[in-house]
């Protein structure tokens, strides 16, 4: 499907998203196919996604999908199967502009070898962890592409609202994580956030101690992070 506006049709956003998929790739953070990026698009006009079996390292701006708010096609390569989980998100978290998956390494590892607990697969063991990522529940596994994720995806996020401490990440059993923010650049620091934290909490073999209560607390008080 040809995008006969080109690069003029929301070229910024484009151009961010091919920039970010090209530095996690070039990082580490993604590999061959895997990983893909969407962004919600101004007034309510749909979405941006990079294609369905795309390399996140060779990303070209006029190829990324566009579609509706609905989901239907409307230019570039083939959506990623997994649209319908970022368009959960997107419908379940107003304030989430970009939604970014990954295979990362360490975090895909961590739930193969056991998360810290079934609603947080990381203890809080860094200030800054608590305050740019905070909790991460994992979700159950399910094959890739498959719509019933998006499901327990926006009960986690109304979950965690409900308890006022709203979710910027999720962690897929086997899949990786998915995470949202205002932006792709903002997002990425997130998956950069939680994938050194679980560098760290694998490599103290899980004898890291958690912050307490009082510390957790006083990091709320100073920066409003909840956890």
């Amino acid at each position: 499907m040809s995008d006969i506006s080109g690069m003029s049709d929301f070229a910024a956003q484009r151009e961010e998203i091919c920039r970010v998929g090209r530095s996690l790739f070039d990082r580490g953070y993604v590999h061959a196919t895997a990983g893909n990026i969407s962004v919600r698009l101004p007034d309510d006009q749909g979405f941006l996604i990079t294609p369905t079996d795309a390399c996140l390292g060779q990303l070209q701006p006029d190829q990324l999908a566009r579609t509706d708010r609905a989901g239907q096609q409307i230019s570039g390569a083939r959506a990623s199967k997994t649209l319908t989980l970022h368009r959960a998100i997107y419908a379940a978290d107003p304030a989430a502009q970009c939604v970014l998956h990954s295979h990362s390494t360490e975090l895909v590892a961590l739930t193969l070898t056991g998360v810290w607990r079934g609603d947080a697969v990381l203890p809080p063991i860094t200030p800054y962890f608590v305050m740019k990522v905070g909790r991460v529940p994992l979700i159950p596994y399910h094959r890739p592409g498959d719509p019933a994720v998006a499901g327990r995806v926006s009960a986690a996020i109304q979950a965690a609202q409900a308890r006022g401490a709203p979710l910027r990440a999720v962690m897929l059993d086997r899949l990786g994580p998915n995470v949202w923010h205002d932006s792709p650049a903002s997002a990425c620091a997130v998956l950069e956030e939680l994938e050194e934290t679980a560098r760290l909490w694998r490599i103290a073999e899980g004898l890291a101690t958690a912050l307490s209560e009082a510390q957790l607390e006083d990091l709320y008080s100073a920066f409003g992070a909840r956890w």
